[in-house]
């Protein structure tokens, strides 16, 4: 079994990368809305500097989004999905490995490029790197409930509309205490450490979530 999830790992990261792969294309998109936004709202730092965490999390979640529709989109269409369903490995556990490949290819590169990015946006030391520690804990949740939407939608020919209105509202708790870690580390009301752990939590809770709730969708769908 470690074996089979092992190949599939490999395999979801040669697929992404022979197809362009979607870190770079999230990339591209996570700077496009970090620099088109200082230019809509003026040159005002303190403000840029004030909204600069909510800035990066809005556009790490869209960001998140790209490539998620075709998560179990192209196993279903050129019927990898029945040998998966047929393989030793558990499905749960399938769902998962493909998730952290994307979000190994997705979002730890958003994390990483974060703080560059906030110099844009006026961050000072301490809000970089608190966007940073929030990114890395929270990014995890947002690309396991992606997955859950990326289950449902797997059967759409063109399902990432449908994936982004089925998954956005469900990403609002994360982006909630993610901007709240961000703010707590330049001396917000509460400490650091409340937000940061309340992220673990959810990403967590979305792993136990996607694990089991994508493998179930996957079932109906192919069934």
């Amino acid at each position: 079994m470690t074996r089979a999830l092992s190949a599939l790992f490999v395999r979801e990261l040669r697929v992404a990368f022979r197809i362009g792969g979607g870190g770079v294309m999230g990339l591209v998109f996570f700077l496009m809305l970090v620099t088109v936004v200082p230019f809509a709202i003026g040159p005002d730092l303190n403000l840029l500097s004030r909204i600069g965490p909510a800035i990066l999390w809005i556009a790490a979640a869209l960001a998140t989004l790209l490539g998620l529709d075709r998560l179990f989109q192209g196993d279903v269409e050129d019927g990898s999905m029945d040998l998966i369903l047929m393989g030793e490995a558990p499905l749960e556990l399938v769902v998962v490995v493909k998730a952290f490949a994307h979000w190994l290819l997705t979002g730890l590169p958003l994390v990483v490029a974060a703080p560059v990015f906030g110099l844009l946006l006026a961050l000072s030391p301490e809000a970089l790197g608190g966007v940073a520690v929030s990114l890395l804990v929270g990014t995890p949740a947002l690309t396991l409930i992606g997955t859950i939407g990326a289950a449902l939608t797997a059967s759409l020919r063109r399902g990432g509309l449908v994936l982004s209105i089925l998954v956005l509202p469900l990403m609002v708790p994360v982006l909630i205490f993610g901007v709240s870690a961000a703010n707590a580390a330049v001396g917000g009301t509460i400490p650091f450490m409340t937000p940061v752990l309340i992220l673990c939590g959810l990403s967590l809770f979305s792993l136990v979530l996607a694990a089991f709730g994508a493998a179930a969708a996957i079932r109906a769908g192919t069934a």
